[in-house]
């Protein structure tokens, strides 16, 4: 157990179907279906790997035939894993829908994934990393606590707000080192969170927004350094005293936006790894990986791999 990126999270196998456009309410459209593993916590894990860096995964799945794929999956990727097995509680899934623009909606049921606590989790994964990656498809109380054992620990964390808790407890915030929310999560986090509570904000409001504005915006939110994924814009940085706009990459073609997210906060992870910490050189290089997994098909399987990456930086 010597992997530098610990990630705990969900495991959810995938359930994809590809259409040309979004049914309307009650309407019934024929598309094509594609099951995978997925998952934001397996998705980053995967991300992370695929990048050369060793990476441990911890999450919990069912006792059935999804668990057993989740297991063989990430041998294949070469991921350190601790999966627990829970008992009357199914694997995770979800229900993705993908139309023709690469654009996804999703619905998810977490089942084994909301289900294990932190005290569940061999105490050597965190031991051994130095960065720790957490998403919100778990149990609150089981990211309150290892956000608060990696502090005691003096690991960097990284706090992935996806899926958004309209109930989260904003005081976990106090041991974040890293924040990364997207466009839609960061507004709901300036409407809810107790030191801004603007409910009137909306996502055009934030693309209205000047570098400055939104700078001492992201400073109110309590942590050392917010990053604000923006989708075909790049990504936005805010330090302690100065904040940056990442351009995202160009010259691609995106057939499906699924994961993308998952892409960049895995390769932000790889990229702290890679090059000691720097935050701006590992933001572009979670711009590059998540570019690139936009231009397949599916959540894990579409992660870059290292030679994939080096191509397109050369």
């Amino acid at each position: 157990m010597s992997a530098p990126i610990l990630v705990v999270g969900s495991f959810i196998q995938d359930l994809t179907f590809f259409v040309d456009r979004f049914p309307a309410a009650g309407e019934t459209l024929v598309g094509r279906f594609a099951t995978g593993p997925g998952g934001k916590g397996s998705n980053q894990a995967v991300a992370a790997a695929r990048t050369g860096v060793k990476t441990a995964f911890a999450g919990a799945v069912g006792r059935d035939a999804f668990g057993d794929d989740a297991e063989a999956f990430l041998r294949g990727e070469n991921i350190e894993q601790h999966l627990l097995r829970i008992d009357g509680a199914p694997t995770g899934t979800a229900g993705i829908t993908v139309n023709a623009n690469g654009q996804n909606q999703i619905v998810v049921a977490l089942g084994a994934s909301g289900k294990f606590s932190a005290a569940e989790i061999d105490p050597r994964f965190l031991e051994a990393a130095e960065i720790l990656v957490l998403q919100f498809e778990i149990a609150p109380r089981t990211v309150v606590d290892l956000l608060k054992e990696a502090r005691a620990l003096g690991k960097t964390t990284i706090l992935n707000p996806a899926p958004m808790n309209p109930e989260m407890d904003f005081a976990m915030l106090a041991d974040v080192d890293i924040f990364i929310p997207n466009e839609t999560e960061f507004v709901t986090v300036v409407r809810l969170h107790p030191q801004i509570a603007d409910r009137s904000f909306t996502e055009e409001k934030l693309t209205s927004l000047t570098g400055p504005e939104l700078h001492a915006l992201c400073r109110k939110v309590g942590v050392p350094t917010v990053i604000v994924t923006l989708g075909k814009r790049g990504c936005f940085i805010s330090g302690l005293d100065q904040w940056k706009i990442i351009p995202a990459i160009t010259g691609i073609e995106a057939v499906d936006t699924t994961g993308a997210g998952d892409a960049f906060v895995g390769g932000f992870a790889s990229g702290m790894i890679q090059f000691g910490r720097d935050v701006s050189r590992a933001a572009r290089h979670a711009n590059i990986v998540a570019g690139l997994s936009v231009t397949k098909h599916g959540t894990a399987p579409a992660m870059p791999t290292r030679a994939e990456i080096d191509a397109f930086s050369s």
